[in-house]
Protein backbone atom coordinates (compact mmCIF):
# COMPACT_ATOMS: atom_id res chain seq x y z
CA UNK A 1 0.00 0.00 0.00
CA UNK A 2 1.28 3.46 -0.89
CA UNK A 3 1.81 6.32 1.49
CA UNK A 4 -0.17 9.50 0.71
CA UNK A 5 3.04 11.58 0.40
CA UNK A 6 4.05 9.36 -2.50
CA UNK A 7 1.00 10.57 -4.40
CA UNK A 8 -0.91 7.32 -4.94
CA UNK A 9 -3.81 5.63 -3.20
CA UNK A 10 -3.68 2.08 -1.94
CA UNK A 11 -3.62 -0.08 -5.05
CA UNK A 12 -5.70 2.29 -7.14
CA UNK A 13 -3.03 3.86 -9.35
CA UNK A 14 -4.54 7.29 -8.67
CA UNK A 15 -3.24 10.38 -6.89
CA UNK A 16 -4.28 11.07 -3.31
CA UNK A 17 -5.96 14.46 -2.79
CA UNK A 18 -6.20 15.79 0.79
CA UNK A 19 -8.37 18.73 -0.34
CA UNK A 20 -12.07 18.87 -1.13
CA UNK A 21 -13.73 16.20 -3.25
CA UNK A 22 -13.83 16.80 -7.01
CA UNK A 23 -16.88 15.86 -9.06
CA UNK A 24 -16.41 12.43 -10.66
CA UNK A 25 -16.40 12.26 -14.44
CA UNK A 26 -18.89 9.88 -16.05
CA UNK A 27 -17.26 6.77 -17.56
CA UNK A 28 -18.10 3.35 -18.94
CA UNK A 29 -16.30 0.02 -19.12
CA UNK A 30 -16.99 -3.23 -20.97
CA UNK A 31 -16.15 -6.59 -19.44
CA UNK A 32 -15.90 -8.58 -22.67
CA UNK A 33 -16.58 -12.30 -22.21
CA UNK A 34 -15.93 -15.50 -24.11
CA UNK A 35 -16.59 -19.15 -23.37
CA UNK A 36 -20.37 -19.56 -23.73
CA UNK A 37 -21.71 -22.42 -21.63
CA UNK A 38 -18.30 -24.09 -21.29
CA UNK A 39 -16.07 -21.55 -19.51
CA UNK A 40 -15.56 -17.91 -18.58
CA UNK A 41 -12.72 -15.73 -19.84
CA UNK A 42 -12.47 -11.94 -19.81
CA UNK A 43 -10.51 -9.55 -21.99
CA UNK A 44 -7.91 -7.34 -20.33
CA UNK A 45 -5.86 -4.70 -22.13
CA UNK A 46 -2.58 -3.21 -20.89
CA UNK A 47 -2.34 0.55 -20.87
CA UNK A 48 0.83 2.09 -22.27
CA UNK A 49 3.54 2.41 -19.60
CA UNK A 50 3.97 6.01 -20.82
CA UNK A 51 0.37 6.89 -19.97
CA UNK A 52 0.10 9.56 -17.27
CA UNK A 53 -2.88 7.81 -15.67
CA UNK A 54 -2.46 4.15 -14.63
CA UNK A 55 0.41 3.52 -17.02
CA UNK A 56 1.28 -0.14 -17.56
CA UNK A 57 -1.81 -1.43 -15.76
CA UNK A 58 -4.08 -4.19 -17.12
CA UNK A 59 -7.73 -3.08 -17.22
CA UNK A 60 -11.05 -3.82 -18.87
CA UNK A 61 -11.57 -1.64 -21.97
CA UNK A 62 -13.25 1.62 -21.03
CA UNK A 63 -12.99 5.35 -20.56
CA UNK A 64 -14.78 8.65 -19.99
CA UNK A 65 -18.07 9.64 -21.60
CA UNK A 66 -17.63 12.27 -24.32
CA UNK A 67 -19.78 15.41 -24.23
CA UNK A 68 -21.36 14.53 -27.56
CA UNK A 69 -22.62 11.20 -26.23
CA UNK A 70 -25.26 12.88 -24.08
CA UNK A 71 -26.26 11.95 -20.56
CA UNK A 72 -27.70 9.06 -18.61
CA UNK A 73 -27.78 5.39 -19.50
CA UNK A 74 -27.69 5.94 -23.28
CA UNK A 75 -24.49 7.97 -22.94
CA UNK A 76 -22.81 5.30 -20.83
CA UNK A 77 -23.72 2.61 -23.35
CA UNK A 78 -22.51 4.71 -26.28
CA UNK A 79 -19.21 5.39 -24.51
CA UNK A 80 -18.79 1.72 -23.62
CA UNK A 81 -19.16 0.67 -27.26
CA UNK A 82 -16.84 3.43 -28.49
CA UNK A 83 -14.10 2.59 -25.98
CA UNK A 84 -14.32 -1.11 -26.78
CA UNK A 85 -13.95 -0.33 -30.48
CA UNK A 86 -11.04 2.08 -29.91
CA UNK A 87 -9.11 -0.02 -27.40
CA UNK A 88 -9.79 -3.56 -28.58
CA UNK A 89 -11.15 -3.25 -32.17
CA UNK A 90 -14.36 -5.03 -31.16
CA UNK A 91 -17.62 -3.72 -32.60
CA UNK A 92 -20.91 -4.31 -30.82
CA UNK A 93 -23.95 -3.41 -32.88
CA UNK A 94 -26.60 -2.93 -30.19
CA UNK A 95 -25.90 -0.80 -27.12
CA UNK A 96 -29.12 -2.08 -25.56
CA UNK A 97 -27.62 -5.58 -25.50
CA UNK A 98 -25.00 -4.55 -22.95
CA UNK A 99 -25.81 -6.06 -19.55
CA UNK A 100 -25.35 -3.80 -16.54
CA UNK A 101 -23.07 -5.36 -13.95
CA UNK A 102 -21.81 -2.72 -11.53
CA UNK A 103 -21.19 0.94 -10.87
CA UNK A 104 -18.08 2.19 -9.05
CA UNK A 105 -17.41 5.75 -7.89
CA UNK A 106 -13.81 6.72 -7.13
CA UNK A 107 -13.18 7.60 -3.46
CA UNK A 108 -13.70 11.25 -2.56
CA UNK A 109 -10.07 11.50 -1.41
CA UNK A 110 -8.68 10.81 -4.89
CA UNK A 111 -7.75 13.63 -7.28
CA UNK A 112 -8.92 12.05 -10.55
CA UNK A 113 -12.40 10.64 -9.99
CA UNK A 114 -14.77 8.62 -12.18
CA UNK A 115 -18.33 7.39 -11.85
CA UNK A 116 -17.89 4.24 -13.93
CA UNK A 117 -20.67 2.00 -15.19
CA UNK A 118 -19.51 -1.55 -15.94
CA UNK A 119 -21.28 -3.61 -18.61
CA UNK A 120 -21.02 -7.26 -19.64
CA UNK A 121 -20.97 -8.35 -23.29
CA UNK A 122 -20.12 -11.65 -25.03
CA UNK A 123 -17.48 -11.57 -27.75
CA UNK A 124 -19.35 -11.31 -31.09
CA UNK A 125 -18.85 -14.30 -33.41
CA UNK A 126 -16.06 -13.84 -35.95
CA UNK A 127 -14.35 -10.96 -34.16
CA UNK A 128 -10.92 -10.95 -32.54
CA UNK A 129 -9.51 -8.37 -30.17
CA UNK A 130 -6.51 -6.31 -31.26
CA UNK A 131 -4.84 -3.22 -29.85
CA UNK A 132 -3.50 -0.05 -31.44
CA UNK A 133 -0.06 -0.25 -29.80
CA UNK A 134 -0.30 3.32 -28.55
CA UNK A 135 -2.97 3.81 -25.86
CA UNK A 136 -3.02 0.06 -25.25
CA UNK A 137 0.08 -2.04 -25.85
CA UNK A 138 -1.10 -5.58 -25.12
CA UNK A 139 -4.26 -7.63 -24.67
CA UNK A 140 -5.11 -11.07 -23.40
CA UNK A 141 -7.94 -13.40 -22.43
CA UNK A 142 -7.87 -14.59 -18.83
CA UNK A 143 -9.93 -16.79 -16.59
CA UNK A 144 -10.69 -14.45 -13.66
CA UNK A 145 -8.90 -16.65 -11.12
CA UNK A 146 -5.86 -17.00 -13.39
CA UNK A 147 -5.61 -13.20 -13.71
CA UNK A 148 -5.74 -12.84 -9.92
CA UNK A 149 -3.07 -15.51 -9.52
CA UNK A 150 -0.84 -13.73 -12.06
CA UNK A 151 -1.30 -10.50 -10.12
CA UNK A 152 -0.24 -12.17 -6.88
CA UNK A 153 2.96 -13.46 -8.49
CA UNK A 154 3.75 -10.02 -9.93
CA UNK A 155 3.15 -11.01 -13.55
CA UNK A 156 0.04 -8.86 -14.06
CA UNK A 157 -0.31 -5.33 -12.69
CA UNK A 158 -3.92 -4.71 -11.66
CA UNK A 159 -5.69 -1.90 -9.80
CA UNK A 160 -8.21 -2.21 -6.98
CA UNK A 161 -11.50 -2.03 -8.96
CA UNK A 162 -10.25 -4.59 -11.52
CA UNK A 163 -9.16 -6.94 -8.74
CA UNK A 164 -12.54 -6.70 -7.01
CA UNK A 165 -14.42 -7.33 -10.25
CA UNK A 166 -12.25 -10.34 -11.05
CA UNK A 167 -12.95 -11.71 -7.57
CA UNK A 168 -16.69 -11.42 -8.26
CA UNK A 169 -16.38 -12.97 -11.71
CA UNK A 170 -14.36 -15.91 -10.40
CA UNK A 171 -17.50 -17.23 -8.69
CA UNK A 172 -19.02 -18.08 -12.08
CA UNK A 173 -18.11 -21.10 -14.18
CA UNK A 174 -19.33 -19.91 -17.59
CA UNK A 175 -20.37 -16.84 -19.55
CA UNK A 176 -23.95 -18.10 -19.70
CA UNK A 177 -24.10 -18.50 -15.92
CA UNK A 178 -22.74 -15.00 -15.35
CA UNK A 179 -25.12 -13.34 -17.80
CA UNK A 180 -28.13 -15.17 -16.36
CA UNK A 181 -27.16 -13.87 -12.93
CA UNK A 182 -26.58 -10.30 -14.07
CA UNK A 183 -29.68 -9.78 -16.24
CA UNK A 184 -32.40 -7.95 -14.38
CA UNK A 185 -30.31 -7.54 -11.22
CA UNK A 186 -30.41 -4.15 -9.51
CA UNK A 187 -27.04 -2.40 -9.70
CA UNK A 188 -26.19 -0.51 -6.52
CA UNK A 189 -23.37 2.08 -6.72
CA UNK A 190 -20.20 1.20 -4.83
CA UNK A 191 -18.04 4.02 -3.49
CA UNK A 192 -14.85 2.83 -1.79
CA UNK A 193 -13.50 4.96 1.03
CA UNK A 194 -9.87 5.88 1.56
CA UNK A 195 -8.80 5.65 5.22
CA UNK A 196 -5.46 6.97 6.42
CA UNK A 197 -3.53 4.97 8.99
CA UNK A 198 -0.43 7.01 9.75
CA UNK A 199 1.22 7.49 6.36
CA UNK A 200 -0.56 4.55 4.75
CA UNK A 201 -3.79 4.84 2.73
CA UNK A 202 -6.13 1.85 2.91
CA UNK A 203 -9.14 1.29 0.65
CA UNK A 204 -12.36 0.12 2.32
CA UNK A 205 -15.58 -1.12 0.73
CA UNK A 206 -19.12 -0.86 2.12
CA UNK A 207 -19.45 -3.51 4.83
CA UNK A 208 -15.76 -3.48 5.74
CA UNK A 209 -14.92 -2.65 9.37
CA UNK A 210 -14.21 1.06 9.69
CA UNK A 211 -16.03 2.05 6.47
Amino acid sequence: MSAPDQGETAGSGEEYDPGGATKPRQAATVILLRGGAARLEVLLVRRSPQARFMGGVWVFPGGAVDAGEGEGDDAHRAAALRELREEAAITLADPAALVKFSRWITPAQVKIRFDTHFFLAPLPPGQEASIDGEECVDAGWFAPRAALDAHRTGDLELVFPTIKHLEQLSAFHSVDELLAHARGREVIPVQPKLVLEGEVARVLLPGDPGY
